[in-house]
């Protein structure tokens, strides 16, 4: 008997490597899956600008790395960009359609910086509108590095201050228009959908898998996404990669109850010179 329903997703049609960098702009649950992925070695960019909940903002966010003004680069931003090429995987992670304008300009804003609200209008971006700035957002990655894998997902965390019926549409706009864009992008691939809001709200339906706020999916849940993009998109290699670190990680953060005792030194050494040669293995490896 079958007590759930499952989310299958099969395989995806990339890997990530060892030790892969990976950027990752979007909602909090962005910077939650970033965190698992710093947390086993991997170099991830999370949000350099800031959490960013909804299509414009993420777009913002690529073109402030990538360093795109008025479509003109000088040679100082040409090598800035490069750098970007290093990402193989980019993680766009959606959160909201909601908007907010400042009403003196009428741009979208990515933070009211503590403003008062009477400066700016709240607005909700429509599919089309949602579908148009995720597909300027896949074009500028693209343009900058043509093979890069791009990963879009929507965030499960619900928006109580829109109202419960008002969050599932907003979702729903956002759903719509990734799969707007998938069909629009079918012929070039290179794009794809990670159905982490479809896992936490259909398989993890108990509200043991929430935080306290009941909004926000519990440590124990965003572990088990973990583990499936793990499963979904991860090589053979990346895996042995993590299986190797851990041990290793779990050695650096030990605490001792005697911190000077002979044993505990010995064991400090050993693991930095093991330390040593996973990084003379995996160079880019993150040991935040």
């Amino acid at each position: 008997m079958e007590f759930r329903t499952k989310v299958e997703t099969g395989r995806a049609g990339f890997q990530i490597g060892a030790c892969e960098e990976v950027l990752l702009v979007g909602s909090c649950f962005a910077s939650e899956i970033g965190q698992r992925f710093r947390d086993n070695g991997f170099p991830a960019t999370v949000n350099p600008y800031g959490t960013m909940y909804n299509p414009a903002s993420i777009l913002h966010t690529l073109e402030r790395m990538l360093n795109v003004e008025c479509g003109v680069r000088n040679d100082r931003l040409q090598r800035l960009s490069m750098k970007n090429e290093e990402f193989k995987t980019v993680f766009l992670t959606l959160g909201t359609n909601h908007v907010y304008r400042l009403k003196e300009t009428g741009e979208i804003v990515d933070n009211c910086e503590k403003r008062p609200a009477a400066l700016f209008e709240e607005e909700e971006l429509t599919v089309d509108e949602c579908a148009e700035y995720l597909r300027k957002a896949v074009e500028l990655l693209r343009a900058n590095q043509p093979e890069v894998q791009i990963v879009l997902t929507v965030s499960p965390i619900r928006y109580r201050k829109y109202g419960y019926h008002e969050s599932q549409l907003s979702k729903a706009t956002l759903l719509l228009a990734i799969d707007k864009l998938l069909h629009l992008t079918s012929d070039i691939g290179h794009l794809t959908y990670f159905p982490a809001y479809e896992i936490v709200m259909d398989e993890l339906r108990d509200y043991r898998f929430y935080a306290a706020d009941m909004l926000h999916p519990s440590e124990q849940a965003v572990d088990y996404i973990w583990e499936r993009l793990v499963g979904w998109c991860f090589s053979d290699e990346a895996i042995a990669f993590m299986d190797e670190w851990r041990p290793i990680r779990q050695a650096l953060t030990h605490r001792p109850f005697n911190p000077e005792s002979e044993e505990y030194l010995r064991f400090m050494q050993q693991t930095h010179e093991r330390l040593a040669a996973f990084k003379k293995k995996y160079p880019t490896i993150n040991c935040g």
